[in-house]
């Protein structure tokens, strides 16, 4: 089975919800468990707030969510055109945050990792970021 759909939506953070559940609404057709929602729902919540927060620093912009079924697998691929990350090693660091005054966790990248079987972080200063998760569904 393949099957894909493609979502743009402004970089609000009342649009956070809405992408997760748009996700996880498309993984269903993979009859994932309840475990498996759960983690989609919370992979795209924090990429989605990643865009909000830090790509566009709460301001305008337009978020790209992209998410294919291939065989047992869901792939969700998320993408702003913000500021972009100067160094990706160091955001991806447990506890990192360059928004401390918001009580960030910086823990953002670290469920990413843990909850999918892969993740892949590119990013380019004033360009923007993208991020591409896949996890197989039904193991």
């Amino acid at each position: 089975m393949k099957n894909e759909m493609s979502l743009e939506f402004d970089s609000l953070s009342e649009n956070e919800s809405f992408a997760r559940i748009v996700a996880a609404s498309f993984a269903t057709q993979l009859n994932p468990n309840l475990e498996e929602i759960d983690d989609i729902k919370t992979v795209v919540s924090e990429a989605v707030t990643n865009c909000i927060i830090h790509g566009y620093q709460m301001g305008e912009g337009k978020i790209f969510m992209h998410c294919k079924i291939q065989d047992q697998e869901i792939h969700i691929t998320i993408m702003d055109k913000g500021v972009g990350i100067e160094d990706v090693e160091q955001a991806m660091e447990p506890m990192f945050t360059t928004r401390p005054e918001l009580e960030r966790s910086g823990m953002g990248f670290a469920f990413m990792k843990t909850l999918m079987d892969k993740l892949e972080v590119y990013s380019l200063s004033g360009v923007g970021t993208t991020v591409k998760m896949k996890k197989k569904i039904g193991e």
